[in-house]
């Protein structure tokens, strides 16, 4: 499945035992040799009451991730359409806490998702590479880290998103957005994942781009994040002060694969 060309295969955990799910990651997600994706979700039962299902997601290094916002859409829409659930709102449970999915359905189809992000944690720095002082960007945190450059060159993703990624301010390593506000009032946005490289979108990316974007007073609590693979709107709304994700998921194929040997 993918959410806005965010390319990941689903397991159902339910279903199906993955017990190394870090190498299935690495094995599965190679481009060349494997299925090819940006990483693995699993989607389980959940360990707790309050949520309904659960989330685990490994990137194409193996890395386990906290959240991810376009996989959390793809699960819905997994979810409602393979008639594991008659709910137009699913708690999904993930290692960065519960988030609601209000599954937007006509004639039995997901045609979007809105995910509940819960609230951003903020912090701003300045970053080096080499002796060159970047522009300084914002620190938003949605669960995982992002770290937000407002650039009128968005296409340097390539050039530093790794380094970026290592730098040693980030100890975790961290997610790295580029964007740039457009005439339209748009915010073009290219991301360097953390574990997977450059990807054709990053839900947790975009919103981290859109508050960044309105604390810097670039864009309203409402914004379109126009990605490599699509556009999501976001809107961070006064009231709870929660980040809300609005976007599509699709169905790509099914298929099976050989676990990787012991």
């Amino acid at each position: 499945m993918h959410g806005a060309g965010n390319d990941y295969i689903y397991v159902n955990a339910m279903q199906y035992e993955i017990r190394d799910p870090r190498a299935a990651a690495i094995k599965w997600s190679d481009r060349h040799k494997g299925i090819g994706s940006d990483g693995l979700v699993l989607i389980d039962k959940s360990a707790i009451p309050e949520a309904d299902f659960s989330m685990r997601i490994f990137n194409a290094d193996g890395s386990e991730a906290m959240m991810c916002g376009n996989a959390s859409r793809c699960i819905g829409k997994y979810l409602y359409e393979r008639g594991l659930t008659d709910k137009s709102e699913i708690r999904l449970l993930t290692l960065s806490g519960i988030k609601t999915l209000s599954l937007h359905v006509e004639e039995g189809i997901v045609e979007s998702v809105t995910v509940d992000m819960l609230e951003p944690v903020l912090e701003d720095e300045k970053l080096f590479v080499g002796s060159r002082e970047l522009n300084k960007g914002t620190f938003v945190s949605m669960g995982n880290p992002h770290y937000v450059i407002f650039t009128d060159n968005v296409d340097q993703v390539g050039e530093t998103g790794s380094v970026l990624e290592n730098h040693p301010a980030f100890p975790l390593r961290c997610n790295i957005e580029f964007a740039h506000v457009k005439a339209d009032g748009t915010l073009r946005t290219r991301v360097w994942e953390r574990g997977s490289g450059i990807t054709q979108a990053c839900g947790t990316g975009a919103c981290a781009t859109a508050v960044a974007a309105a604390l810097t007073g670039r864009a309203g609590r409402t914004s379109q994040i126009v990605m490599d693979g699509g556009t999501l709107n976001i809107e961070w709304r006064k009231s709870d002060n929660h980040v809300y994700m609005t976007g599509p998921a699709e169905f790509v194929f099914d298929g099976e694969a050989e676990l990787p040997e012991a």
